[in-house]
């Protein structure tokens, strides 16, 4: 079962600047939904491409109602402001994107306390406190969602022995999703989604040489999940972006390839 779209509908977006986030954003912003843009990134830096403020505007002019909101997912603090705001602005929350995430592709060995402290804090962590704050709401909601970008589960071991810390963050985040649409028993829907393909963004492109024309833009992400969005039939599932693009009836998938063979994504 579906629903038409997401008209009149509260998005709060971690990590919504740029990117994923932004793509997710910009999505929803066709339809009519209320956008709540959230990032550190509230001054322009030359080392970075966009700001909240832009991003919000962005929001706007696609068809959307925008609120930019200066935001640290590692600090409670700070997410609590952000949902008040949030709550102040639009009455409410209906669907929450966990998408704001470090990345460390590195061994236990050659990983500094202070690198893991990052990672673990921003994605698991991070995402936890985004959760329970946000809760309270979603469950006021005729169709309170979470959405987290993280992996399904896959204890190859391939995956521990490459970069075992980064792996237990994401794997964090998946598991406490599922947790909530389990204990939740079906109040609140919640899911992971997660790229077949590698996805050419800014943060990827810092942690190693990755050729653009071996990735797919950010855009297949937000399709992606605006259609598991608004399919009720989802829920407590980790998701892949093509599955869930084939089964909206989306086949041609080479439409956000940038001109190579995609590689794989990790986790896979």
């Amino acid at each position: 079962m579906s629903s038409n779209n997401l008209a009149g509908k509260t998005l709060f977006i971690t990590g919504s600047t740029r990117g994923i986030g932004r793509c997710i954003a910009l999505r929803a912003a066709a339809d009519g939904a209320n956008v709540v843009i959230t990032g550190k990134s509230d001054q322009p830096n030359p080392k970075l491409p966009r700001t909240i403020h832009e991003t919000a505007a962005d929001v706007e002019a696609a068809g959307g109602n925008a609120l930019a909101v200066k935001l640290d997912v590692r600090d409670e603090a700070s997410v609590e402001a952000a949902v008040a705001a949030a709550v102040e602005r639009f009455g409410g929350i209906d669907i929450l994107i966990n998408n704001a995430s470090a990345i460390s592709l590195s061994p236990i060995a050659a990983t500094p306390l202070k690198k893991y402290d990052l990672v673990t804090q921003a994605n698991s962590r991070g995402s936890f406190i985004a959760i329970q704050t946000c809760l309270p709401h979603l469950k006021k909601s005729e169709d309170g969602q979470v959405l987290t970008l993280s992996p399904p589960i896959n204890l190859d071991k391939k995956w521990l022995a490459s970069y075992a810390p980064y792996t237990l963050s994401k794997y964090g985040m998946t598991m406490l999703t599922l947790g909530l649409a389990h204990e939740s028993r079906g109040k609140v829907r919640a899911n992971c989604l997660w790229p077949a393909t590698v996805i050419g963004t800014a943060a990827m492109k810092a942690v190693g040489p990755v050729p653009l024309e071996r990735t797919r833009v950010p855009e297949i992400m937000s399709e992606a999940a605006y259609h598991l969005l608004c399919d009720s039939s989802y829920n407590a599932d980790c998701m892949i972006d093509e599955d869930v693009l084939t089964k909206a009836g989306i086949s041609d998938l080479s439409q956000w390839d940038q001109g190579g063979e995609p590689l794989p994504d990790l986790f896979l």
